[in-house]
């Protein structure tokens, strides 16, 4: 699991595990920092001293292997994972160099040197300036509210209402420094993924200029280093369309952050000051608390928690609720008061203090006491207005009046559905076309009154105002498990089944919508739309989620892909059924088994990960599945693609305490320990990359002869072909 995202609507409530959440991110960019400020240093000494170029070229690599980029949420893409394995690619390519031991000129400084500092400077020195702030804002918002809070109740009520704005206006400034701080945050760590992998790769083109064999070896690298670039470009994209959602959305937050808060599974939460009665003659003292309550079972949570000591969590404390009371100033100096009574401690009151007099009435209602309000703590999910736009014989008449009038006029433009029109005109074209008495007067293919890309902005408002998306929020999370996982052949597949779980109507205007988008494609030469381009305009209007967090907008990326898999593959996917043989979607979460960890000296090796992990389901009958109990399947759908799966407990790890998980082929790993002995073959059920010499690489059906166990854990040793090497365990089937 990489960084959680920071979601904006959190930094109202400004949780324990929001700063923790947040403290995680600070720690992976100083993380970064110290990196770069060490790759720089040795970029210097590879121009300072070739005498020691050697040493030097040995350093730069280890550095390059060990770092690892982290990201956010759940999953990478194709890309980002190849930007990630980049670093190791170009320290393997340094150790190929050092072999060569020549004496060469180096000239870093332009290609590695400067854009390195400048980016250390600018994004990383920014972000640190921005964690000053933050900090000193958070000093100063909590201390104010501690000393507005300890303003008696008996001061004139103009001198309280001054205060109350004060600390009101403090607030809200607090809340947009904090707002910005976090996407800040993000931003730098999408960012820093092309940002230092572009001056790296801009290095390694300009040390073959200086080796005797340069020019051989920038041919061997040439294949990678485009690929690479077009992973750059990709992942750059992707997280331009991203920051403009994102920041969309936190624009939405800030004007109205009360409309934007999560679901949660509390009734209310948030942070009170809870009096702490102490022996006399010392009083009592108040101690801020992050507290939570479920209505239904009537349980109070209160955990101390003091911003100002550098965010420690104290003890928790739990009980039962019996009553809530509202106090009144006369009978105790402070505002904002309530009592609390606990049903699992007779005779014991707690005196508790909001920041507000608003969040006091919010937290009476939810405690039910006597004042309420007409909302509560967590609101639902606001469902999107359901417009005029629907999937019906006017909608499909106006889709393809838009595709034909692209496809007639302007099918070669430049930024075709990248260039947005004019949004009066669009809303007046949408207008036109969406009113029965004028669609047909409509004349897009031979009227100048109309732009391309009016008409192209026009199809894509149409279809983001449809009330659900055309692929569906019920099939939503199914389209990008796929996208996340697996080998291509795999995601096509997962993709083709799902597609024609789709509604009739759906997939039809999907249909003629990926077909016009695959025309679009195939004149990238001139409109300059690759698939990749179009995947990024139409993920989010294809695909959107039901709910607007920062954890959702991090699956755009998913989503493009999705796009692009439909239009890459329309022919097969919209005019073939799905494999009648395909697994049902309960096997399709099943992730791919990873090889056992080898106990030995090869640290940092990659897990393996077998190309079509989906052919297990098809070995599987129903009587295998050793988990069908209903209460494991999500609540969502029954045939959910991320239902779990039987191949999930089916598919065979590393002998463990547990020796009753079921093998592909119904036995136990007691079973495969004592027959593996005795057995001499065995078949492939995984393809397989040897990723060091002792291993070997297969296919899947390959037939190994004397099939023997291993030292190593995990591991069998095997013969292929005449040679023999060492075999995943959980990628073969014995004969």
């Amino acid at each position: 699991m990489g960084l959680q995202p920071l979601e904006f609507s959190d930094c109202y409530l400004d949780s324990p595990w929001f700063r923790e959440r947040i403290r995680a991110h600070e720690a992976e960019l100083e993380r970064t920092n110290k990196f770069i400020k060490e790759l720089i240093k040795d970029g210097k000494n590879l121009i300072a001293a070739t005498k020691s170029l050697s040493v030097a070229q040995r350093k730069f690599a280890h550095s390059l292997r060990d770092f690892k980029f982290e990201f956010i949420g759940d999953a990478v893409t194709d890309d980002e994972r190849c930007i990630d394995a980049s670093l190791r690619e170009f320290s393997n390519f340094l150790k190929n160099l050092e072999e060569q031991r020549e004496i060469m000129a180096l000239s870093v400084t332009e290609t590695l040197i400067k854009p390195l500092e400048k980016f250390r400077k600018e994004q990383l020195g920014a972000v640190k300036e921005e964690k000053k702030k933050f900090d000193k804002e958070t000093e100063k918002n909590y201390s104010l509210i501690d000393k507005h809070l300890n303003l008696s109740a008996k001061k004139k009520d103009s001198h309280l209402q001054e205060a109350d704005i004060q600390v009101e206006q403090n607030r809200q400034h607090f809340y947009e420094l904090s707002l910005e701080y976090v996407c800040k945050l993000q931003e730098i760590q999408e960012r820093k993924k092309f940002e230092f992998v572009e001056p790296m790769l801009s290095f390694f083109q300009g040390m073959f200029t200086f080796y005797h064999q340069g020019h051989e070896l920038a041919k061997d690298f040439n294949h990678y280093k485009m690929e690479l670039q077009i992973n750059i470009q990709n992942t750059r994209t992707r997280f331009e369309g991203t920051r403009s959602e994102v920041e969309e959305l936190m624009n939405k937050i800030r004007q109205n952050p009360k409309d934007h808060k999560r679901a949660s599974q509390f009734t209310a939460e948030g942070y009170l000051y809870v009096q702490e009665k102490r022996p006399a003659p010392f009083g009592s003292s108040w101690v801020k608390h992050y507290c939570m309550y479920r209505k239904a079972a009537k349980k109070f949570n209160m955990i101390p928690f003091e911003h100002r000591s550098g965010g420690k969590l104290g003890d928790g404390e739990v009980f039962f609720l019996k009553e809530c009371t509202k106090r009144h100033t006369d009978s105790i100096d402070r505002r904002f008061c309530f009592d609390i009574e606990a049903a699992d401690r007779p005779g014991v009151s707690l005196t508790m203090q909001a920041f507000s007099e608003e969040e006091r009435k919010q937290w009476l209602e939810a405690l039910g006491g006597k004042e309420a309000l007409s909302h509560s703590f967590n609101t639902a999910i606001i469902p999107r207005p359901e417009g005029s736009a629907q999937l019906d014989k006017m909608g499909f008449t106006i889709i393809r009046k838009c595709i034909s009038a692209v496809e007639t006029r302007g099918i070669n433009d430049q930024g075709l559905y990248r260039v947005v029109g004019v949004s009066s005109k669009v809303q007046r074209l949408l207008s036109m076309l969406m009113d029965v008495k004028t669609c047909n007067e409509v004349d897009l293919e031979n009227s100048a009154d109309w732009e391309v890309k009016t008409i192209t902005s026009a199809l894509k408002q149409y279809l983001r105002s449809l009330p659900e998306p055309l692929m569906t929020y019920e099939l939503h999370g199914d389209f990008i498990v796929p996208a996340k996982s697996g080998s291509p052949e795999s995601r096509v597949n997962a993709v083709h089944f799902l597609v024609h779980k789709l509604p009739e109507k759906n997939k039809e205007m999907l249909d003629i919508l990926v077909k016009h988008l695959t025309n679009v494609s195939n004149h990238s030469k001139q409109n300059l739309m690759t698939v990749a381009n179009l995947g990024v305009v139409f993920g989010p209007t294809l695909m959107r989620p039901q709910e607007e967090t920062v954890a959702a907008l991090m699956d755009l990326k998913f989503q493009n892909i999705v796009v692009e898999i439909l239009i890459e593959n329309h022919e097969k996917i919209f005019r073939t059924p799905p494999d009648t043989t395909f697994p049902e979607p309960t096997c399709l979460s099943a992730s791919p088994p990873n090889a056992p960890p080898r106990q030995s000296k090869r640290q940092g090796q990659r897990s393996k990960r077998p190309v079509a992990v989906y052919n297990l389901c098809l070995e599987l009958e129903d009587g295998d599945n050793p988990y069908p109990s209903k209460e494991d399947t999500p609540t969502s759908s029954l045939d959910s693609l991320s239902s779990p799966s039987p191949v999930t407990a089916a598919i065979p790890g590393p002998p463990g305490p547990d020796k009753n998980h079921l093998l592909a082929d119904g036995g136990s790993f007691g079973d495969w320990a004592s027959t593996i002995i005795s057995s001499r073959k065995a078949r492939a059920v995984y393809p397989c990359e040897a990723e060091h010499s002792s291993e070997l690489s297969f296919e899947i059906g390959a037939i190994f002869e004397d099939v023997q166990t291993s030292r190593e854990p995990g591991w069998l040793e095997g013969t292929l072909n005449g040679k023999r090497g060492l075999i995943p365990q959980n990628y073969v089937k014995l004969l």
